[in-house]
């Protein structure tokens, strides 16, 4: 058999199988009446709980999973019905039904908590771990992480002022230690610690080069379905050697389609950057608006944010685990937040590497802290280069606020001026 044909769309088979295999695990601890760590993306310190052996669950990705399943408007309602107002995140209400409905999904029933961690880097986390604290009675612990103080200005290991915050950091990491302790009724075991950190380690590496190899061409996968199918083992296996595996399998196989020259689409004729949140009540109808004009994400700031900041590959110091953990944390949640506000040095510095054409900009309805400023970013890129860009706007969860139609005009629209734009490149070069 040619070996080519068993390694291409491996890690989407793979991903979507590993994916499900988590949401049974999550339906198995449901039904034995465990509790898992409810814990978000960005910050999820997944290590630590991995290495306490505790069920994770991200509400994030199991709201989204809703809407990708077409069943988000329903439980969208029911805690709307409960008092939450049509103008908050989506992600948040379909998760508050989910408890409300006892952990009904559609991917398996979710158990309940038994503690939440989460970081600052959204705004929304606070009040949603709230939510939980209020209807189960849980610890939640915050985990406040030092964001850059100034634009432009990153302080990086060895500076006074990044050694101090992450001692900040490496503090606050010592006291979730203990309250996992009395969480699960296990001791901390470091060496334990350091075999998930390794895995994250290799997830790292390659995660890291995998975003690389996209700026082929042929682009190798589409950033924003493919990219949010990696998301999910990112995220869910991050700490296991299942999810290293994995992702040591992608990068095999993203290196066999570009040495052979297999792209994701039969002709690529326009190779696009997003910005934003993914439109995923019609997430498949939205990808192809693009892909029949020949258009393919090569890069997308979600892949940056949503992995928690991982796409640049830190790797932790194993001998010195937790001071090295402060740092990756501190690395990783710093990158996704300014993947979320400061996306418009990241995208002109990748304008030219990856080949962009044009670059499109989402804002949705239920989540102000990515799309807030969005017009602004892309004012500001506008005023650095001549870029072909797209302003569109939809929702993540809520069908209600999406109009195909109206995505379908404007997203055709800028294709015929990108062709008109290409054609008059080409004809001044004569």
């Amino acid at each position: 058999m040619d070996t080519s044909t068993s390694i291409v769309g491996r890690g989407n088979r793979d991903g979507a199988r590993l994916f499900r295999e988590w949401f049974d695990g999550l339906k198995q601890a449901a039904e034995r009446e465990e509790r898992a760590a409810y814990v978000f993306v960005m910050g999820s310190l997944n290590e630590i709980l991995k290495s306490f052996d505790i069920p994770v669950t991200f509400p994030e990705i199991t709201s989204l999973q809703l809407a990708v399943r077409r069943e988000a408007h329903e439980y969208l309602q029911v805690a709307e019905d409960q008092g939450y107002s049509p103008d908050i995140c989506g992600y948040v209400k379909a998760d508050v039904a989910v408890q409300l409905m006892n952990g009904e999904h559609p991917m398996g029933r979710i158990p309940k908590p038994s503690m939440a961690v989460y970081t600052n880097a959204c705004n929304t986390y606070v009040k949603w771990a709230e939510i939980w604290e209020r209807m189960y009675g849980i610890p939640i612990f915050t985990l406040d992480v030092p964001g850059h103080r100034q634009l432009g200005i990153h302080t990086r290991p060895g500076d006074e002022q990044f050694e101090s915050d992450r001692r900040y950091v490496e503090t606050q990491i010592r006291e979730l230690i203990p309250l996992c302790e009395k969480v699960t009724g296990r001791a901390f075991d470091i060496d334990r610690l350091r075999e998930t950190m390794a895995h994250a380690n290799t997830m790292s590496r390659s995660w890291a080069r995998i975003l690389e190899l996209n700026a082929s061409h042929p682009s190798v996968f589409n950033a924003l379905t493919d990219g949010t199918i990696y998301l999910g083992v990112a995220n869910a296996l991050r700490g296991t050697e299942a999810g290293a595996r994995y992702f040591q399998d992608l990068v095999e196989e993203m290196e066999l389609k570009v040495a052979s020259g297999i792209g994701t689409l039969t002709e690529e004729k326009h190779r696009l950057a997003f910005v934003g949140v993914p439109c995923y009540p019609i997430f498949r109808r939205f990808n192809e608006m693009f892909a029949e004009w020949g258009g393919t994400f090569v890069l997308s700031t979600y892949l940056w944010f949503a992995s928690g900041g991982s796409n640049r590959g830190y790797e932790y110091d194993l001998v010195d685990p937790i001071r090295s953990l402060s740092e990756g944390l501190l690395l990783g949640v710093r990158d996704a937040m300014d993947s979320m506000f400061d996306q418009t040095t990241m995208i002109e510095e990748s304008l030219d590497g990856f080949g962009i054409d044009g670059v499109v900009y989402h804002p949705i309805k239920s989540c102000r802290t990515v799309s807030t400023g969005l017009a602004d970013s892309r004012r500001a890129l506008l005023q650095e280069r001549d870029v072909a860009t797209l302003f569109i706007e939809s929702d993540m969860m809520d069908r209600r606020v999406v109009s195909e139609a109206q995505l379908k005009n404007r997203i055709d629209a800028f294709f015929e001026g990108l062709v008109s734009r290409k054609r008059h490149v080409v004809a001044g070069g004569r």
